[in-house]
């Protein structure tokens, strides 16, 4: 594996965190908007990765690259709604959003899941980070023994 395939690795990971981040972001700001433009409650959206280049069989990869990484790197498959989580259901019949039970369906957004999901990208996107400035310390001390 090259130098410039372990930037394009790392710089691929933070690019999905990042993304990762964004989404999160969005969800927190939203939790507990009761009414979007199509007049139903936000829903929480959650991104999945997957492998570059994925669509290679392992056994083409094994044959005739041998030990060689085919994938170089992760990029994002999708942007779902969580449509498993239930949304929130609150009393609050003075709420312009209640149903005629009084009820305000509230998104299905969790605080806590979101900061941990974020926490979570926080310290993945920083490990990505640190990957990426040893791979180019390495390169530049290999400039150095060039000399």
């Amino acid at each position: 594996m090259s130098v410039f395939t372990s930037f394009d690795i790392n710089a691929s990971g933070l690019t999905a965190q990042r993304y990762r981040m964004d989404i999160i972001s969005e969800n927190v700001a939203n939790a507990n908007t009761t009414r979007t433009e199509d007049g139903t409650p936000y829903v929480r959206k959650v991104v999945t990765f997957e492998e570059k280049d994925g669509q290679t069989p392992f056994s083409r990869v094994m044959n005739h690259e041998l030990d060689r990484y085919s994938g170089k790197g992760v990029k994002v498959s999708g942007v779902y709604e969580d449509k498993v989580t239930e949304m929130n259901m609150v009393y609050d019949p003075s709420h312009p959003d209640a149903d005629e039970n009084g009820y305000v369906t509230y998104p299905n957004v969790n605080i806590i899941t979101e900061m941990t999901n974020l926490i979570d990208a926080s310290r993945s996107y920083e490990a990505n980070s640190t990957a990426f400035n040893a791979t180019k310390s390495m390169a530049m001390k290999g400039l150095q023994l060039g000399q």
